[in-house]
């Protein structure tokens, strides 16, 4: 089942197909295709035709000189109790500039989406066993960002 949001220009929608493969073991056979591979493992290869994903304890700035060309980042959530994947996304935003797709992969869910958004997340991979139809209300949910955030650096008295 594909449970995976993409943020456009047109908005929030569920993905048609993921052409994508997370790769979540540190060793054995890789598939074929555009693989996530695990920092460690990716850092070994260093194929820019992968995507990388970093767990909490993953060191963002270990990705600076490859930022250019890596395709995919995604920032795990092993339980939606830790948030460092937040602070992780606002970082590689703000501080490190990345532009490229940023996922949000492990215990996502709809209530998180929102704030992931204002953290500079712009896909999703919703835990299999939720609706994804129903998670894209979560993206609906606030219409007014009052403070600043990955999205707008601009608080809300600064844009009138």
């Amino acid at each position: 089942m594909n449970n995976l949001l993409i943020l456009d220009g047109q908005g929030a929608r569920l993905a048609a197909d993921d052409p994508w493969t997370l790769v979540r073991d540190q060793e054995g056979e890789l598939p074929q295709g555009p693989l996530i591979l695990p920092l460690s493992r990716w850092s070994a290869r260093q194929d820019t035709r992968h995507g990388v994903w970093l767990g909490p304890d993953d060191d963002l700035e270990s990705l600076e000189l490859w930022l250019e060309a890596l395709p995919l980042i995604a920032l795990d959530f092993p339980s939606f109790r830790d948030g460092r994947a937040y602070s992780q996304a606002y970082l590689l935003r703000t501080r490190l500039g990345w532009g490229g797709e940023l996922r949000a992969i492990g215990d996502v869910l709809r209530d998180q989406l929102s704030h992931m958004r204002q953290c500079g997340f712009d896909s999703f991979a919703v835990r299999e066993d939720k609706s994804a139809e129903d998670a894209l209300k979560g993206l609906a949910g606030m219409s007014v960002l009052y403070s600043r955030s990955a999205i707008e650096p601009r608080p809300l008295f600064r844009r009138r």
